[in-house]
């Protein structure tokens, strides 16, 4: 992939070594920087329903590398034991989060592949498993930097851009998708300036794209989510970029909790609302789109730390909601910039017709 800027993975929140994976514990950022090693696939298992690994592209890397794992490091003697092992992991695995589609994506490319083998050597289709892992890292790491120089042309020096939760390196395998934009503007040269909000309750815009977007020196100002009317009717905002986690071929879009009242709210006040993801959010297929409900105390309390709430009132906590495309300008993968109808770009972009 030809670039004409050269690009350095400052934050490379996975990695693989050598059948084990190495992670950065997005939960315990800003104040520390903890990176996990591990083997167990019921650790990687649960940091990823503890969001210690979050971020769609994120977990459906990790899905991968965990198969992968499960793979290398499986005392199987047979071709029918392993494949059994691998299915059981990805059953787990498939339980982690119902929302982001990357998981479930990566989850049957990896078992393709694994069916897909009709040999009988244990370690040839170990090493297929591992390198159809990797390239599942490196593709999303070089999705991200080519969309993000696509979308880049769409932000114009000195813009203010406002985004939600965490969309950044620390939600990819590298790089980012809405936060990638950003980022890619900033190497073309633009000045630019961000207004992340706190992303209630988990508090991803506040811990996460503001530690990243310090780490860069990349101008930002933190708000909580209530304000974000306040500043788009001050003429504070000139664009909003965010995330994904499940994009329907019909524009519907699920992205973190909060995301729907800024579109809403950037279409009153007339300011152009992208959709930054990877072709592998697109979820080809459903017509719905299940939506997680997480633990209440995560309502109830400040990161599980402090109770903010009486301990016994009732709570609502959907991790994500849903935006309709009538609210979206448009959607920008690596592949392109969808924009409305979408059924038909977005059929295009995935050459679907």
């Amino acid at each position: 992939m030809q670039l004409p800027y050269e690009v350095e993975l400052k934050i490379k929140p996975l990695e693989w070594a050598d059948g084990k994976i190495r992670f950065i514990n997005v939960a315990k950022l800003p104040h520390e920087v903890e990176y996990v090693v591990t083997d167990d696939l019921e650790r990687l298992a649960k940091a990823i329903e503890r969001l210690e690994i979050r971020g769609a592209p994120a977990i459906g890397v990790a899905a991968a590398l965990g198969l992968a794992m499960v793979a290398y490091n499986s005392r199987a003697k047979t071709i029918s034991d392993l494949k059994t092992e691998v299915e059981k992991a990805a059953n787990r695995l498939r339980k982690t989060r119902p929302t982001a589609v990357n998981l479930f994506w990566a989850i049957d490319r990896m078992l393709k592949k694994l069916n897909e083998y009709k040999g009988g050597d244990i370690k040839e289709l170990k090493d297929i498993l591992v390198n159809e892992a990797l390239r599942i890292m490196r593709e999303d790491i070089e999705a991200n930097i080519k969309m993000g120089f696509i979308g880049a042309e769409l932000i114009n020096d000195g813009d203010t851009i406002l985004t939600h939760c965490n969309t950044g390196a620390l939600a990819t395998a590298g790089f980012g998708t809405a936060l990638g934009v950003i980022r890619a503007a900033v190497l073309q040269g633009k000045r630019i300036k961000v207004i992340a909000t706190e992303t209630r309750p988990l508090l991803q815009g506040a811990r996460l794209t503001v530690w990243e977007l310090l780490e860069e020196k990349i101008p930002v100002t933190l708000i909580t989510d209530s304000m974000v009317g306040y500043v788009m009717s001050k003429g504070l905002v000139d664009k909003v970029f965010v995330g994904a986690d499940r994009i329907l071929l019909s524009g519907y879009v699920a992205n973190k909790i909060g995301t729907y009242t800024i579109a809403v709210l950037a279409k009153e006040h007339k300011i152009p609302f992208y959709v930054v993801a990877p072709t592998s959010t697109i979820d080809p297929v459903s017509k719905e789109i299940p939506i997680e409900e997480r633990n209440p105390d995560e309502v109830r309390t400040v990161l599980g730390k402090v109770y903010i709430a009486p301990k016994n009132v009732p709570v609502f906590n959907p991790a994500f909601d849903i935006t309709p495309p009538e609210y979206v300008t448009a959607i920008v993968t690596e592949k392109g910039i969808a924009r409305p109808p979408y059924e038909k770009s977005l059929r295009k972009l995935l050459g679907l017709e």
